[in-house]
């Protein structure tokens, strides 16, 4: 098993994405990247924490690689709008990727480029990518939080 944690925007719709990828164990939302020990959602939402709304995916390598995890990643999110997706604006919705080894980080620039370099964007990509910082998991009440209401999307 290997662990992957990306920032998309709004959690909630991110972690059903990432749900639905063959390979994929476990998905958990939480919080990571930012400077406030064991954050509330009410004090991430405030943007002083620094703390991204993240996913942390537990997956299977030998039946989903991290860069296909990248690839939904790309897919699920526009990573050219820098601390905002749709409505939710704020550093909290950043773009992110937390890397977990050099593997991991080389995977993730290399992604970024090739993703960058096909145009696919209308923009730069602004997605940053940073050593995996600690991971605070969200209120119980966050946790699968579309699956638990049967709704496909946050918008």
């Amino acid at each position: 098993m290997a662990v992957a944690t990306f920032g998309a925007g709004c959690f909630w719709g991110v972690e059903l994405t990432f749900q639905k990828t063959a390979g994929v164990i476990s998905t958990s939302v939480g919080y990571a990247g930012g400077t406030t020990e064991d954050p509330t959602y009410e004090q991430v939402c405030t943007g002083r924490s620094g703390h991204a709304e993240v996913v942390r995916v537990e997956f299977d390598s030998a039946v989903v690689s991290y860069e296909e995890l990248l690839n939904v990643l790309w897919s699920c999110h526009d990573p050219t709008t820098l601390n905002r997706q749709g409505p939710d604006r704020g550093t909290q919705y950043r773009s992110a990727i937390f890397y977990h080894s050099p593997e991991q980080q080389a995977s993730a620039e290399a992604s970024k480029a090739k993703a960058d370099e096909s145009r696919r964007f209308h923009s730069a990509i602004v997605t940053e990518i940073t050593p995996a910082a600690k991971y605070y998991a969200a209120e119980d009440y966050h946790q699968k939080y579309l699956e638990k209401r049967g709704l496909g999307s946050c918008h």
